[in-house]
């Protein structure tokens, strides 16, 4: 009803309907207002929202590729530090060498060849070639399969490294880290064996030098009095030695050893060795006695030796022949020129198996005891002779015990 007008049913239906349409409509052109005055301002923010996205993955991936870089330049300087770690190893192990040959001569001079005890061809790089290993190490890591990169994903953990501890480039860099350490370590130890040895073979060659002195010493003579004999002519380039320690010490030991070796000579010359075989008595020793003959004080100038007849009488010193013949008193005489003015006399011998101007080695036969000359019976005269004046020959018979006899057989 309407003004007191009663509508029919269908215009009554119809008025919701037209409210509703009223409402519809009210609320587009609202929302269309609205989106027309909001639309600039939500395109913005999106697109400062992706723009602020992509700004934050590039920044990223920079960050990642600096830390890549970094870690290449880190593997190269490894490499780098191990290659040259090699080199310098390599050339360690070719001065061990070269010291050991250095060595290995200095012993054979010295006649005490070098033994390597307790050391097995694996545990000694110098002579082994233990370096073969370490030489071929170029690239440790390239011989790793190296591990595929990651996918440029926007994902959060795509683009980070892993650095895990038993990763397999630098589980290899650790190995070749603890083959080097261990080839320096044994190195170390060769060369210090090497300084011992070297030790040894001064200190035994200076020890050796003062018992073949004393040896000089205890029958009356001077060492000097040999330098005379080493007058010759002396030459040759000059060659520095090097101003490595090791090759100065070389030089002292063998300067140690040529005077150790200088000696040993002079000691060999020396009349030290018996004349006779087997122990032997004395029926007259050396100095004043009653000649045998006149009754009346005279000097002997020798030994009186007891022997059987034919016995060998033996050179007491290596040497030359001076006399070889019949002579006076002494009958057959044999005489040895040991050199530095030393002379040794054999007399009285039944027959000489010598001759003037032979040289004659240490214990080698020059006749057979006898009685020739001026003589009561059987027996060996031995003189020695220093500058031309007779000495007691037990001065140079009594020098030598045991250990010194073979102390001086030794070379």
């Amino acid at each position: 009803m309407i003004g007191g007008i009663r509508l029919p049913n269908a215009g009554q239906r119809l008025v919701p309907a037209l409210v509703c349409g009223l409402a519809i409509a009210t609320l587009w052109a609202g929302a269309a207002t609205w989106y027309l005055v909001f639309h600039d301002e939500i395109l913005a923010r999106f697109v400062s929202q992706q723009t602020a996205l992509q700004y934050a993955y590039e920044e990223r991936i920079g960050a990642l590729r600096l830390q890549l870089d970094r870690a290449t330049m880190e593997h190269l300087a490894t490499r780098e530090g191990l290659v040259a770690r090699v080199a310098d190893l390599s050339q360690r192990q070719a001065a061990m060498e070269k010291r050991q040959a250095q060595l290995s001569l200095l012993a054979s001079e010295a006649g005490h060849p070098i033994a390597s005890a307790g050391r097995s061809a694996a545990d000694d790089p110098a002579e082994t070639g233990a370096l073969g290993y370490a030489a071929t190490i170029t690239d440790p890591v390239a011989k790793t399969p190296a591990k595929p990169a990651p996918k440029p994903f926007p994902t959060p953990d795509a683009f980070e490294l892993r650095s895990r501890d038993d990763a397999p480039g630098r589980q290899s860099l650790r190995e070749t880290e603890q083959v080097l350490a261990g080839l320096d370590r044994r190195l170390d130890g060769l060369g210090a064996h090497q300084i011992r040895t070297l030790d040894a073979l001064g200190v035994r060659a200076i020890r050796g030098s003062q018992r073949l002195r004393d040896i000089v010493i205890r029958v009356g003579l001077d060492p000097q009095r040999f330098e005379r004999q080493r007058e010759a002519g002396i030459g040759g380039p000059l060659v520095p030695l090097s101003a490595d320690p090791f090759g100065i010490a070389v030089g002292q030991v063998r300067r140690a050893l040529g005077e150790e070796d200088r000696l040993r000579r002079i000691a060999s010359a020396l009349p030290v060795r018996q004349p006779l075989a087997g122990n032997y008595s004395l029926s007259s020793g050396f100095g004043p006695r009653l000649d045998p003959f006149t009754r009346g004080l005279a000097l002997h100038t020798g030994l009186d030796m007891k022997a059987e007849f034919g016995e060998s009488a033996r050179a007491t010193a290596a040497g030359r022949v001076t006399v070889a013949d019949y002579n006076g008193g002494y009958g057959n005489i044999v005489e040895v020129d040991h050199g530095s003015g030393l002379v040794t006399r054999y007399a009285h011998l039944s027959s000489i198996a010598v001759g003037a101007g032979e040289w004659v080695e240490a214990g080698a036969a020059i006749g057979r005891v006898g009685s020739t000359g001026r003589s009561t019976g059987s027996h060996l005269h031995y003189e020695t002779r220093i500058d031309g004046e007779p000495v007691d020959p037990q001065r140079f018979l009594r020098v030598l015990g045991g250990s010194d006899a073979q102390f001086l057989a030794a070379r």
